[in-house]
C-alpha cells in the first residue's frame, strides 16, 4: 500500500514538473515569439490555437467588424459606446478621454482587454481586437498615408453556444438601442469635412471631424417668428415619419434650399437645426471631388441622423446648363477639374443611392436662386425652399434682446422704422449691437450704420436712374437721326 502511494506520489511529482516545465517553454517561447516573430506569423498561430481548442468547448464567438465592405457597421459603433460603460472585476485597462467641449468623462475598452456582461442571466464576453497592418512605402506621399488607418478593429463577443438564438435576437437589438439612447444623451456634435487629397478608391475613413460647438439656436436666430415655427414643425415632422416614409416607398431623407443675399443667417440656420435635432454635420466640397462615383462613395460613408451641407451650390459645380459632351466652349482643364455632371448629383440626392440610409438631411445653400437648374428645385430633392430674408422689426427685437439684453428702448421705433426701408442684413444688425455694452451707445451706432447705408442705397438707385434716362435720351437720338437718315434716302 505504501508503495502504491510513493509510486502516486511520483508520478504526480513527474506530471507537476512535466507541466511547469511545458508552462516555462511555452512562456519563453511567447516571449521569443514577440520579439522576433513577424505580427503576422503570431496571430496566423493564435488562430490555429483559438480554432484548435474550440473543438473541445460549447463557446460561440461571434466576430464584429468596425467595417463590412465599405460601410461602417452599426453594430460595431453600438458595442463601443455599450461596452464602454460596463466594467469586470476582470478588466485591467480602460481607456479615459474627455474633449474640450464635452461635460462627461467617457470611459471605452482598451485594445485586447476583456469585459464580462450578464443580460437575462447569460455571460456574454467582449474582447476588443485591433490587428496592424502592413503598410508600404513605395507609392503614397506623407500626406496620402496619414489618410489611411494602421489597424483593423473588431470586436469578438463569446457565449454558450445554446445561448445564440437570445443574443441574435434579444441581447444585440438591446444593445443597439442602448447605445442609441446613451449617445443621444450624452453626445458631442460632430462637423465632418473631407481629408484632403484623399485616395477614393480606399475603402476607409473619407472624412475627419472636430467638435461642433456652435451657439446657434432656434430661441436665438433672428428670424421670421412664423418662418422659424414652420420650419421647427417640419423638422418635427420628419423624425417622427420613419414608418410613413417606409409605408409610402420613400427614402428617409428631406432636402432644403436655404436662398437669400450674403449674412441673412443660412449658415446660423443649419446649426440651429443641428443643435435642435442632435444631428452631425457633413461639410460637403463639391470641387474636391473627381467624378460621379465619389458622390455615391461619400454618400455610404456618412451617418444616420446627420446633415448633409453643400454651400454655394450655384458655385461649386455647373449645375445650370446641361451642357453636351461635345462642346467646344468648354475648357479641357475645367472638364478635368471637375467631372460632376448634373445627372450624377441629381442621382445622390434624389436616385437609388439616396436610400442608403435613414434620417437624413440635405441642406443646399446659395445666394442666386435663380442660377440655379430647374431639376435641382423640384420636391423630393429640395423639399422645403427657405427664403432667407433682411432683418426685419421682430428680428432686430430679437437681435436686442441677445446682444443688449433689452427688450424694449426709446430709440427702438425710429430703428424699426429705418429697417423697414432699408436692406440692413442680421450680421450687420449684429455687428453694430457688439460694438458696445451700452445700449445707448450700440443702438445710436445702428442707426447711424443704417442710415448711411440708406443714403448710398438711394444715391446708387439715383444714379442708376439718371444712367438709365441718360442711355434713353441716347437711345432716341439714335433713332432720330436714323430716321432723317432714311428720310434723306427716300428723297433721292
Amino acid at each position: 500500500m505504501s508503495i502504491t502511494k510513493q509510486t502516486s506520489r511520483a508520478t504526480t511529482k513527474t506530471i507537476i514538473s512535466t507541466i511547469g516545465t511545458i508552462a516555462a517553454t511555452a512562456m519563453v517561447a511567447r516571449s521569443m515569439a514577440r520579439d522576433y516573430v513577424p505580427s503576422e506569423i503570431q496571430d496566423y498561430f493564435h488562430l490555429g490555437l483559438r480554432h484548435f481548442f474550440s473543438h473541445f468547448s460549447n463557446e460561440l464567438t461571434m466576430v464584429i467588424n468596425e467595417y463590412e465592405e465599405i460601410e461602417r457597421n452599426e453594430i460595431y459603433d453600438a458595442a463601443v459606446v455599450y461596452v464602454g460603460s460596463k466594467v469586470s472585476p476582470n478588466t485591467r485597462r480602460l481607456r479615459v478621454t474627455k474633449l474640450k467641449q464635452e461635460n462627461n468623462v467617457s470611459l471605452t475598452m482598451e485594445r485586447d482587454e476583456e469585459v464580462i456582461d450578464t443580460f437575462n442571466g447569460v455571460e456574454f464576453k467582449w474582447t476588443w481586437v485591433c490587428q496592424q497592418l502592413q503598410q508600404s512605402n513605395t507609392y503614397y506621399n506623407d500626406d496620402q498615408k496619414r489618410s489611411f488607418r494602421s489597424e483593423v478593429r473588431f470586436f469578438e463577443l463569446s457565449f454558450n453556444r445554446k445561448h445564440k438564438e437570445q443574443a441574435v435576437n434579444s441581447y444585440l437589438p438591446f444593445i443597439l438601442k442602448e447605445a442609441k439612447d446613451r449617445k443621444q444623451e450624452f453626445r458631442t456634435l460632430k462637423i465632418f469635412t473631407l481629408l484632403s487629397r484623399y485616395d477614393f478608391s480606399s475603402s476607409l475613413d473619407k472624412w475627419k471631424s472636430v467638435s461642433f460647438d456652435h451657439p446657434a439656436t432656434f430661441e436665438t436666430l433672428a428670424m421670421d417668428a412664423q418662418l422659424k415655427e414652420t420650419v421647427i414643425k417640419d423638422l418635427e415632422r420628419f423624425v417622427e415619419r420613419k414608418e410613413k416614409y417606409k409605408k409610402v416607398g420613400k427614402a428617409w431623407k428631406r432636402g432644403y434650399l436655404l436662398y437669400g443675399p450674403p449674412g441673412t443667417g443660412k449658415s446660423s440656420l443649419i446649426a440651429a437645426m443641428a443643435n435642435y435635432l442632435k444631428f452631425d454635420i457633413y461639410d460637403l466640397e463639391l470641387t474636391d471631388l473627381k467624378q460621379n462615383s465619389d458622390l455615391r462613395k461619400l454618400l455610404i460613408s456618412t451617418a444616420n441622423r446627420s446633415i448633409l451641407v453643400v454651400e454655394d451650390i450655384d458655385c461649386n459645380i455647373e449645375l445650370q446648363e446641361r451642357v453636351s459632351a461635345g462642346s467646344e466652349d468648354r475648357k479641357p482643364q475645367s472638364k478635368e477639374k471637375n467631372r460632376v455632371t448634373l445627372s450624377g448629383f441629381l442621382n445622390f440626392i434624389d436616385g437609388l443611392w439616396s436610400s442608403c440610409g435613414d434620417e437624413r438631411i440635405i441642406i443646399f445653400t446659395t445666394n442666386h436662386k435663380e442660377k440655379l437648374d430647374p431639376a435641382l428645385l423640384r420636391p423630393g430633392r429640395m423639399d422645403m425652399h427657405i427664403r432667407m430674408s433682411y432683418c426685419t422689426p421682430c428680428g432686430f427685437r430679437l437681435l436686442a434682446g441677445n446682444y443688449l439684453g433689452v427688450e424694449d428702448h426709446k430709440l427702438f421705433p425710429e430703428i424699426e422704422e429705418l429697417i423697414l426701408t432699408t436692406k440692413v442684413t442680421p450680421a450687420e444688425v449684429a455687428e453694430q449691437l457688439l460694438k458696445s455694452d451700452e445700449p445707448d451707445v450700440s443702438l445710436d451706432s445702428l442707426i447711424s450704420f443704417v442710415r448711411t447705408k440708406n443714403k448710398k442705397y438711394e444715391e446708387a438707385k439715383a444714379k442708376k436712374a439718371t444712367a438709365e434716362v441718360a442711355a434713353s435720351v441716347t437711345e432716341a437720338a439714335k433713332d432720330c437721326k436714323k430716321g432723317d437718315q432714311s428720310q434723306e434716302s427716300d428723297k433721292i
